[in-house]
């Protein structure tokens, strides 16, 4: 299929026409004629394009909940969209028919005019267009060049992110980027050369500089039973969250046996109530369970005086909030809770 030519941000030409990609950590030096990691970006003559341009995959309207993001617009509704391709190739991914399938060779997607986009997060009522199902870093200049009419249009803009971009690239997109979920998928080197094919430490680079840069930031761990659930590692990570900052919220999502790993148990509950709880006493004050339908490990609880300031069943939300504060003791909950 012929592809949507646009040719890539943030590459510098090297010798002999060759590139190199600047936007995710992997800064593949790429020869003419090929493509990176992702396989969704392609040295052309010594010129780097996106094959993914206006080609979205996936496009739904979906409560901010469910990307998740539980302290930024609670209640309302989010256009997400994603395109094939990523940058890792987790044996656990969920979304492996869209993330994984530029690498099959299948087709790419239809056209979708970038400014379409916003219009539609509009007409359905969204406050925010969210770009996720695959890695929006190998999506970039779709996600950059929405995310400009989409501030415009006063849409919020949303990147739910394996958190393995550059400096470069989140610097570049930080004044129309209002949040990130953003994966903390192990504290292992190891787990993520082995099951993701990437490294962690531009991760917890990035998610540093994320959240320094005054953008919205929540963290999400999938708990993976033998893989990233010993006790040692989950207070490792609940200690780099608390590092950072108390009150940012860690999201601890269940493991479901898909793709590579269906052979694997999905996540004892015990497991998952054991990583709440080390969450806590790490001192976070806001841990949530993913896939644990107990509303006990899914509401909000004010910092001070510890009453439930929202609370959620499934993702239905009561929203029992002054604004930002709790109604019991004024103490102000940390978040955006005003789309303006």
């Amino acid at each position: 299929m012929e592809t949507q030519e646009k040719e890539a941000y943030l590459y510098s030409t090297q010798k002999a026409h060759k590139v190199k990609c600047n936007l995710c950590s992997h800064r593949c030096l790429i020869s003419e004629g090929k493509r990176g990691i992702c396989m969704v970006r392609e040295n052309r003559e010594g010129r780097l394009y996106s094959l993914v341009y206006e080609r979205p995959v996936s496009m739904n309207i979906d409560p901010i909940e469910k990307k998740p993001l539980y302290h930024f617009l609670p209640g309302s509704r989010v256009f997400s969209f994603g395109t094939m391709g990523c940058n890792f190739r987790c044996s656990f991914c969920q979304n492996w028919e869209i993330s994984q399938a530029s690498k099959e060779g299948k087709s790419l997607g239809d056209i979708t005019p970038v400014s379409n986009l916003a219009n539609f997060a509009l007409k359905n009522k969204c406050q925010s267009i969210a770009y996720t199902y695959s890695e929006p870093t190998i999506f970039f200049e779709l996600a950059y060049d929405t995310a400009k009419i989409a501030k415009e249009k006063q849409l919020k803009n949303i990147f739910v992110t394996n958190g393995y971009y550059t400096p470069e690239a989140i610097k570049k997109i930080s004044p129309y980027l209002d949040a990130a979920n953003i994966d903390l998928k192990s504290f292992s080197g190891n787990f993520y050369k082995k099951v993701c094919g990437a490294r962690l430490e531009p991760v917890l680079e990035a998610i540093k500089l994320t959240k320094n840069m005054g953008i919205w930031t929540e963290l999400t761990t999938l708990l993976i039973p033998g893989e990233n659930d010993s006790v040692e590692e989950l207070k490792q990570i609940a200690a780099f969250i608390a590092s950072l900052g108390k009150e940012i919220p860690w999201h601890i999502s269940r493991f479901t046996p898909l793709y590579e790993m269906k052979g694997k148990e999905a996540t004892p509950i015990k497991s998952m109530i054991k990583a709440y709880e080390l969450g806590k006493e790490a001192g976070l004050k806001n841990v949530y369970l993913g896939n644990v339908m107990e509303k006990i490990y899914n509401s909000t609880y004010c910092p001070q005086c510890g009453k439930m300031v929202i609370e959620r069943e499934g993702y239905k939300i009561y929203n029992l909030l002054n604004g930002n504060k709790c109604k019991h003791c004024g103490t102000a909950v940390a978040g955006v809770f005003d789309a303006k």
